[in-house]
């Protein structure tokens, strides 16, 4: 099966190679960025040196470059993927497209909150949030996958269980969140400049991250009501990683034993979800995986959960989660190339 990635220079064009490699029933036909045009896939990523040197093509002949490829990856900043969608839909491909231009419904809402006009807003609607976990079925038939962020990925599964069971206070949500350097792209910008990241920690984005919405838009949907969060992001100085600490609000007293029975039995099928039960989740385990691994630690003073999520924000948080849906809808092993564990120490 062909599949190509548009956008296929920056780290989640890398992390997409690294999986699809590794997938058996997948050809990569094309990889596609205009700045590196003519250059070898190798050249720019050392790491595949002498196993994938196919050279990077611009955008100036998709129609004929991708006449081959059934699936299409959009590996691409926002803005950048609604210029694509339109034609791509027209030429009969199916997009799995890990930018932010179609994870929300509301054409204002994304306005808004990432301040540029929508210019394929017809497709919002038909647009599928692609986390498998909770959308399969409709991922299964869809054309256009909206993979979700990472941050939300972490919050959403998070919760999922509590909300779906209407066990908290919707009122008083917190996410406490931190993210690996990585998540913030290949691009250099003063921001993730090893002086400025390395001994730091720092809190960004503060009650004005861009996946905020998306996170609200999911949770409300589970809860069947309208979810406001307090949602802080932090920026650490590690490569790869991220961990969301959720502080919710316990309706009744309910024992812990029973959470996590709720949490197993919910989650029993998925096999990229796994709970911990005998301590709280840590980075290091999920690195370079697609697994989500979730702890929930009870404070019986305050009646409170504290529900702690991680994933590998490149993996599980953007590239793996993209091969996961394209395993749904090409009818694929849901969990072929993606077969890794974290390498430890």
């Amino acid at each position: 099966m062909k599949v190509s990635i548009i956008g296929a220079s920056g780290y989640t064009g890398i992390e997409l190679v690294r999986i699809l490699l590794n997938h058996k029933h997948v050809e990569i036909d094309k990889v596609v960025s205009n700045s590196n045009k003519g250059t070898k896939f190798s050249e720019l990523f050392p790491n595949v040196r002498n196993i994938f040197d196919k050279e990077f093509i611009g955008t100036d002949n998709l129609e004929t470059d991708l006449k081959e490829s059934e699936y299409i990856f959009l590996a691409v900043p926002h803005k950048a993927a609604m210029e694509y969608v339109p034609t791509l839909l027209k030429m009969g491909k199916k997009i799995i497209d890990l930018s932010a231009d179609f994870r929300l419904k509301d054409k204002d809402i994304y306005e808004k909150w990432y301040n540029e006009k929508h210019i394929a807003s017809e497709y919002l609607e038909e647009a599928v949030y692609g986390i498998p976990e909770l959308n399969r079925e409709k991922i299964k038939n869809a054309r256009l996958i909206a993979n979700p962020g990472c941050y939300p990925t972490t919050i959403i599964l998070g919760l999922a269980p509590l909300l779906k069971n209407n066990l908290i206070d919707t009122k008083m949500i917190i996410s406490d969140s931190k993210s690996g350097v990585s998540g913030a792209g290949k691009k250099c910008n003063t921001t993730t400049h090893f002086s400025e990241t390395n001994e730091n920690i720092k809190a960004y984005g503060i009650a004005s991250h861009r996946h905020t919405p998306e996170i609200e838009e999911q949770l409300s949907y589970l809860a069947n009501e309208d979810i406001y969060i307090n949602f802080t992001p932090h920026l650490i100085p590690m490569t790869r990683g991220m961990l969301s600490t959720i502080y919710v609000n316990l309706k009744e007293n309910i024992d812990i034993k029973e959470i996590y029975d709720l949490y197993n039995n919910f989650y029993k099928n998925e096999k990229f979800v796994r709970i911990i039960e005998n301590g709280a989740v840590e980075t290091k385990n999920v690195r370079g995986t697609n697994y989500i691994d979730i702890s929930i630690i009870k404070d019986e003073r305050t009646n409170r959960l504290i529900v702690l999520s991680a994933i590998d924000n490149l993996t599980k948080g953007a590239s793996g989660q993209a091969v996961q849906n394209f395993n749904i809808m090409s009818n694929n092993y849901e969990m072929e190339g993606l077969n890794f564990i974290s390498p430890l120490p």
